[in-house]
């Protein structure tokens, strides 16, 4: 009769001891356990902390009583095995519960320890308000801590998938949660592109972020302990959860003999066995090669554990027959309403491995648009850029992230490609998905870029292009153009791209881009066909680019940033100045899930026009990027927008009617007047830089503004030399935009007079006659205008053309389009061109 030892519980041991018995009935199998419980669910234990499991017992998979009655294994828990003689085939225990030692023996011994936190040798890690959480103990004593009224403030140290469970439910216990991280994003196990929209969704949630900031040190004040971060910040909690990761827990393996890796894995072959044929290991402790990169990893996952135990116990009874081919570590998680899963490898993971690759990305609703709560997901593949070999996959959204990434990971797992994706049949109905799923469609963009008919780019590199002088062609809609769009870029919808091909160049790289994707396509392929070949289309549109480039700019000024979603009520005023009540107007409600961008404030502009001021529409939508753009478009379009908020994914927004009497343009001080008349403003268009017409610009808006008119000087074109610094940073230009600005004067200094300029003498003699006439020099009449409340707009069209850069205008200038102006101008009773 064989006797199998088993050393670890959970997944891997008493998965290992479970198909062990099921295959060898006569055999002695005894497991121990270090701790008390030998099977449990640890991915469960956050969720038990939140009291989303409200019955401790629940996470009890398995009990040593039930093992023995089912199974007939002997369960020995508070056990630890704290030696192996290979030699004499025994291991040295310790009883934990009874104080004594003994040794076993073994025909075969599977190893399964585990993985314990990391704790690293930080100042003040000792404090008792700083917690690990593996085990049931763990998350009993946090939950004790959180249960006390006295916990309010928390901070999770470590962004990956246990880190942000716990924040999720901490922060639904309704404590403050700061989740702090030393790399620059969450989520280390999906690309940055895509943890940006994971970021934005926890601010949106009340979640503090501290990224690319790592813990310096704890500090004891008592109960309280004060985390402070590597910049200096100092971070207040009542309970800390270290989250930092794991290492293999084989310390006690040291002086066996037993071969081990540098981070302390346990090496094995295709069947599990280490360097001793007597001894087999299994779980979060063993180093296996990558299926993928052939390099060797520790992956710490349940499921991979669980497969592992299966196998190990038919090579112990069958001997080495079937191979383990290892895992591509497919992970999910849930964070507050929004899932996130990967499988295979990241752009971090293929660049490691020196393997070539491309990306394709795409946002799609989850089930057909024309279905209610069709919500939206953004799906991600890296592949190899010849053979169109599956690398990787990542999907963050609402819905059906596990139902895609669980398709890809099958097809990776077989070495599938691009063309499985695109070919890929699923069932297919309106509830359940759409004719051309997600799949298929990063599929198909992966496949055109293969076959040639496009060149996609990723967000990082168009940035980079950009900078680079790269030809930025936005072919939204006008409408989602003044929304919001890539600095720089060019504005012509793909609807008129074929009347306007003139306008693109053909001698510099053109990179394209629409909200998503598609259209950015259609217009590639317009411009391919009309002879264009330095062509590239943005793979995720503009959503992507721009949800990474704003993560980006918050990651780089280093901002503490905490959304709070609003739920107030704004009531509208009469002219009397009497509030209406709102229960004497009309509410509409609007469905515009599953609606593509611009689509749901296209939807929202078309119903607010039937309404009369003062009504409102209650709009969803499930479009991620709604909650910025319905905000944009009520001030652009003087609407108000009562509240907005996010449940499951969709963003439900309250947006009232515009009254003609409030103000839609703040001003220049950024604030919102709650009055104003429109028939009392100023208007006034500057197109010229000669001296004497700057000059008399300023007057008239500081004698308007004097009145008790509220004023807006709208720069363009060669007016924008007004509003240039004498000593502007250097930025970067291509040819034409830095001959512009050597034609154009740097600033008021170097502006000329229209008439009699005289080579510069004439507009001196005018400013020393402005002097000894006590008239102010053009200078303090731009300075007055300021404090005056002008507001001051550059032309960001014309600024494109002229190659004036932002960075080199006076500060306070905003930048706008042809709708600001059309704002400003519609509120004005006077509107100059000068």
């Amino acid at each position: 009769m064989a006797k199998y030892l088993i050393v670890g519980g959970v997944a891997g041991g008493a998965g290992t001891a479970a198909r062990l018995r099921r295959r060898d009935e006569n055999a002695q199998i005894i497991m121990f356990e270090r701790g008390q419980y030998i099977s449990y669910a640890n991915c469960g234990l956050p969720y038990y902390a939140g009291n989303v499991i409200t019955e401790r017992s629940r996470l009890f998979v398995m009990t040593p009583e039930r093992f023995m009655e089912s199974l007939n294994v002997e369960a020995r828990v508070q056990s630890e095995v704290v030696f192996i003689n290979r030699k004499a085939k025994t291991i040295h225990v310790k009883d934990l519960k009874n104080n004594t030692e003994y040794d076993e023996r073994y025909d075969t011994l599977i190893l399964s320890p585990g993985a314990s936190p990391v704790r690293p040798p930080i100042p003040g890690i000792e404090h008792p308000g700083i917690y690990s959480l593996r085990s049931v103990s763990d998350i009993d004593h946090i939950k004790e801590k959180i249960d006390s009224p006295a916990t309010k403030r928390a901070v999770v140290v470590g962004g990956g998938f246990i880190g942000l469970e716990m924040a999720e439910n901490l922060k639904e216990r309704g404590l403050e949660v700061s989740v702090v991280e030393a790399l620059e994003q969450v989520m280390n196990i999906i690309d940055y592109d895509l943890a940006a929209e994971v970021q934005q969704h926890l601010r949106a949630k009340g979640v503090n972020l501290f990224l690319k900031d790592g813990v310096a040190s704890f500090e004891d004040h008592g109960s309280i302990v004060s985390v402070r971060l590597s910049s200096g910040t100092l971070i207040d909690a009542d309970i800390v959860i270290l989250s930092i990761g794991v290492r293999p827990d084989t310390a006690f393996l040291k002086d066996s003999g037993i071969e081990l890796v540098k981070n302390g894995a346990i090496k094995v072959d295709p069947f599990f066995t280490t360097n001793d044929p007597n001894i087999r290991a299994v779980g979060d402790a063993i180093e296996f090669a990558s299926p993928l990169t052939k390099l060797s990893s520790t992956v710490p996952l349940a499921g991979p554990a669980n497969k592992q135990a299966r196998l190990c116990a038919d090579a112990i009874i069958d001997g080495n027959k079937r191979p383990y081919g290892g895992t591509i570590a497919t992970s999910i998680a849930k964070i507050f309403d929004m899932t996130v899963a990967s499988t295979g490898l990241t752009e971090k993971g293929v660049k490691a491995a020196g393997l070539p690759y491309r990306t394709a990305v795409t946002h799609a609703g989850n089930h057909a648009g024309y279905y209610p709560n069709s919500r939206q997901l953004t799906l991600k593949i890296l592949y190899h850029p010849q053979s169109g070999k599956l690398w990787g996959a990542q999907a963050v959204g609402y819905d059906g992230v596990d139902k895609r990434v669980d398709v890809i990971s099958a097809f990776i797992g077989k070495e599938g490609n691009v063309y499985d994706l695109a070919e890929f049949e699923q069932a297919y109905a309106p509830p359940f998905s759409s004719a051309k799923d997600p799949v298929n469609m990063v599929g198909f963009i992966a496949v055109n870029t293969l076959e040639g008919f496009s060149d996609t780019i990723s967000w990082d590199e168009a940035q980079k292009e950009s900078n680079n002088g790269a030809f930025m062609l936005d072919v939204r809609s006008e409408e989602e153009y003044e929304l919001g769009t890539i600095e720089g870029s060019v504005n012509i919808p793909h609807t008129e791209l074929r009347q306007k091909l003139a306008m693109v160049p053909t001698d510099r790289l053109v990179i394209l881009y629409c909200a998503i994707g598609l259209r950015g396509y259609l217009a590639e392929r317009i411009l391919r066909q009309n002879g264009y070949t330095k062509v590239r289309n943005l793979t995720g549109g503009f959503k992507t680019y721009d949800s990474a480039v704003r993560e980006r700019f918050l990651l780089e000024n280093k901002n503490k940033v905490s959304v709070k979603e609003s739920t107030g009520t704004i009531n509208h005023l009469h002219e009397d100045g009497s509030f209406r009540k709102r229960t004497e107007n009309k509410i509409l409600s609007v469905d515009a899930c599953g609606l593509q961008c611009p689509g749901p404030i296209i939807r929202l502009k078309r119903e607010i026009d039937n309404l009369e001021e003062g009504d409102r529409i209650v709009i969803r939508a499930s479009d991620p990027g709604f909650g910025v753009d319905v905000q944009a478009w009520c001030k652009l379009t003087g609407n108000e927008l009562v509240s907005v908020k996010t449940t499951d994914g969709i963003i439900e927004a309250v947006v009232g009617k515009g009254n003609a009497t409030v103000c839609s343009m703040p001003d220049s001080a950024g604030q919102k007047p709650a009055i104003c008349n429109a028939d009392n403003g100023a208007t006034m268009i500057v197109f010229s830089n000669d001296l004497d017409k700057a000059l008399a610009s300023f007057v008239l808006a500081n004698g308007a503004a004097a009145s008790g008119k509220p004023v807006t000087m709208f720069f363009t074109f060669w007016g924008l030399s007004v509003l240039r610094k004498k000593h502007a940073p250097k930025v970067k230009k291509d040819f034409m935009g830095t001959m512009f600005g050597a034609m154009l004067p740097k600033g008021m200094d170097k502006l000329a007079l229209s008439s009699m300029n005289m080579g510069g003498m004439g507009a001196n003699m005018m400013k020393g006659r402005m002097k000894k006439k006590h008239v102010d020099q053009v200078q303090q009449m731009y300075e007055d205008a300021r404090k005056s409340g002008v507001r001051m707009v550059a032309c960001q069209m014309s600024m494109d053309i002229m190659g004036i850069k932002a960075e080199e205008l006076l500060d306070g200038v905003e930048i706008g389009g042809v709708a600001t102006y059309m704002g400003a101008a519609s509120e004005s009773k006077i509107n100059l061109f000068i």
